[in-house]
């Protein structure tokens, strides 16, 4: 896999590996080594350090003293405690622009691309980063950004396991998108947690299957 030239390296080669990992190419459990990814990309160990150590940051791997990064394997209780604290802070986000009659152009555009494709994950991501980008308190941002590695991580097992399709998320991201325009925060943020809550529930029931699978 190549770098295109004069990226700079270490972010180029995080944004690869977390699409790798969203797409469940590195599939939750599965290893992420300095020495692998300095092969994959042809590059030297601490270029692939710093890569590695970017997505740690963001929550997209967990790296234990002395052992190599892997992606976690999120269980019920994470799943439960990471959607219920995003359906806060994205409902709080969606009231304010409501309120103030904002629709981020990024939110608008990450919607159009999703209806336009199956591929919807990177585009879902992009649609609440944008929103929540768009409201005006820098500290709610910030508490989003600490969630979204692992929220990332759940929405790219959504799509893996067909739970949701693209068109389902999109009428529910344009319902989202109506109610900010009406400038209804009630609405706005009624409709998100009916997002968030029910992309979580359908995860649970995923998750709460594979277990019994694997004990029956």
């Amino acid at each position: 896999m190549s770098i295109e030239p004069g990226a700079v390296l270490p972010g180029a080669i995080a944004e690869q590996l977390r699409t790798s990992i969203i797409a469940q190419a590195e599939p939750p459990g599965s290893t992420v080594t300095e020495s692998a990814v300095a092969l994959r990309f042809g590059v030297a160990r601490p270029t692939a350090r710093l890569a590695i150590d970017r997505l740690v940051a963001d929550g997209l791997l967990r790296r234990e003293a002395h052992q190599a990064a892997r992606v976690p394997e999120l269980g019920r209780a994470d799943i439960i405690d990471l959607y219920d604290n995003r359906a806060v802070v994205e409902s709080a986000a969606v009231a304010a622009l409501a309120s103030a009659g904002v629709v981020p152009a990024a939110a608008v555009e990450a919607h159009r691309s999703l209806l336009a494709s199956d591929d919807f994950a990177h585009h879902d991501i992009a649609f609440h980063r944008s929103l929540v980008a768009g409201q005006p308190s820098p500290r709610l941002a910030h508490l989003h950004g600490l969630l979204m590695g692992e929220i990332e991580l759940c929405i790219g097992q959504v799509q893996a396991a067909h739970l949701l399709t693209a068109a389902e998320v999109g009428t529910q991201h344009q319902g989202i998108l109506d109610s900010i325009i009406a400038g209804d925060p009630d609405a706005a943020a009624r409709l998100t947690r009916q997002h968030i809550e029910g992309a979580r529930d359908a995860l649970l029931a995923h998750v709460d299957n594979k277990h019994r699978a694997r004990e029956s």
